[in-house]
């Protein structure tokens, strides 16, 4: 199983913003520190807001920051609300394009749904806080990556 970048993305901005000491970032620096790009940053911060995970400010001096302590967002509900467009692992997940000969009589999906369900609960277990408690070395890295981009831009 493979999460969509839009998910994944996701959760780099929460981790990202959880390494602020609530200063502003913008998605500038973020696409900057994980050198990834900024328009498709810019819809998944817009669906974060949306979403109540993060509140932006407008104009100079504006920017992104979390809207709740990272101890209360859990990666699993992150990961439900941002995985686009949904969970279907196999073809027959998905009742709308599911063309599969074997749907009725076939046994594997009963166990791929009961793998995804372990998959997301492990995830409900897990805060953005418990991701970033190395916060010091994250920051670290991501800084250095920010200013190295920074050093290259022309």
């Amino acid at each position: 199983m493979q999460l969509s970048l839009h998910a994944d993305y996701s959760c780099r901005v929460l981790i990202y913003l959880a390494t602020m000491d609530a200063e502003l970032a913008s998605i500038e620096q973020i696409a900057r520190a994980y050198q990834i790009s900024r328009n498709h940053l810019v819809k998944v911060v817009h669906q974060l807001g949306k979403l109540g995970y993060v509140e932006t400010t407008r104009g100079r001096g504006g920017g992104i920051k979390l809207a709740r302590p990272a101890s209360e967002i859990r990666i699993g509900e992150v990961v439900r609300q941002t995985e686009q467009p949904n969970f279907a692992l196999i073809e027959c997940f998905d009742r709308v394009t599911n063309s599969c000969p074997i749907i009725g009589s076939c046994g594997l999906k009963p166990w791929l749904a009961k793998a995804l369900q372990a998959f997301l609960a492990t995830l409900d277990d897990v805060t953005v806080a418990d991701v970033v408690a190395k916060r010091p070395q994250i920051a670290r890295s991501l800084r250095s990556k920010r200013s190295s981009a920074i050093d290259e831009a022309p």
